[in-house]
């Protein structure tokens, strides 16, 4: 519990840095996915400190949950902890209620994010404003620091990577601000004037708005889709609203799918959508969209919905 109070609050500053992607600059309209941050290993063989890979992954989920790019789910760790609460109620030891946890209810995500923190350098010149961690002792504002840490960015219906990059984090990159705050981390003393100058830390800012900036970049790469709910004379139901970012006017074509699929290996090889009608959102709700046709008939629940071209 500790550890993680201490992540959240390093997560809340970064969110200061994701300036190329923030809630104020986001796409109008843009048609969102869902997606959770799995997992970085530390692969550094940088001990001492607080992990690197676990810090990251956090920074990095509340960075994407700001950019409003995506429907953010809670990283694997989260995760983990909803399911085990979700356990404990369903094993009869807990009141019964309207709120209390239950299971089946949580949001699957369509898109992975993993990678692996390859490689720290920090180097501790001394100066001023220095302090200590868990026996290892940190040079103050003369301090430099650079991470490498690989992203991939993963299917998760098929498990195929969609895209990676390497990204180069660099505490002194210009025009970065001060990041992180708080005395939270296990282990941490000295003065706090150190802390708030933490170079890895600001490593980690850094190579966290690259990694965001990179995971938005592959919107435009991955198909949207969604199905049609329900079908009535006067409206149609769609399962995607304004969580996924769907606004009034928005127009998609609407059909069947037709896969081409491995005999031997079961894969998908390929799909293709023949259109039969096209659909505009006339009112949005938070999960579902009601719509009208424009053209074409023939709709039926549960046929694909994708943005009209």
């Amino acid at each position: 519990m500790r550890k993680t109070k201490a992540l959240f609050f390093v997560a809340m500053a970064v969110l200061f840095l994701v300036g190329g992607v923030s809630q104020s600059e986001a796409a109008s309209g843009n048609l969102r996915y869902t997606i959770t941050v799995s997992e970085f290993k530390n692969e550094a063989g940088w001990s001492g400190q607080w992990n690197v890979g676990d810090g990251f992954a956090t920074i990095l989920t509340a960075a994407l949950q700001d950019s409003k790019q995506f429907i953010v789910l809670g990283d694997k760790e989260m995760r983990n902890e909803a399911m085990a609460e979700q356990d404990f109620a369903a094993s009869g030891r807990t009141a019964k209620g309207k709120k209390t946890a239950q299971t089946g209810q949580m949001t699957p995500a369509q898109l992975l994010v993993r990678g692996s923190v390859t490689h720290v350098e920090q180097s501790t010149s001394g100066g001023s404003g220095g302090f200590s961690f868990q026996g290892i002792h940190l040079g103050g504002s003369k301090d430099s620091a650079e991470v490498n840490i690989t992203i991939y960015l993963v299917d998760s219906e098929t498990g195929q990577v969609k895209a990676s990059t390497k990204v180069v984090g660099k505490s002194d990159r210009t025009g970065l601000s001060v990041g992180y705050f708080g005395s939270g981390l296990g282990g941490l003393t000295g003065d706090m004037d150190g802390f708030m100058k933490d170079n890895v830390g600001k490593a980690c800012e850094d190579a966290v708005v690259q990694g965001v900036e990179f995971l938005v970049g592959q919107l435009e790469d991955i198909p949207w889709e969604g199905s049609v709910s329900l079908v009535k004379p006067d409206k149609i139901v769609i399962n995607r609203g304004s969580r996924e970012g769907v606004t009034e006017g928005t127009k998609f074509d609407v059909g069947e799918i037709e896969e081409v699929v491995d005999e031997d290996t079961g894969e998908t090889l390929d799909s293709e959508m023949t259109r039969i009608a096209t659909i505009e959102v006339t009112e949005v709700k938070e999960k579902i969209a009601y719509c009208k046709v424009i053209n074409g008939k023939g709709i039926t629940k549960g046929m694909t919905i994708f943005p009209a071209k």
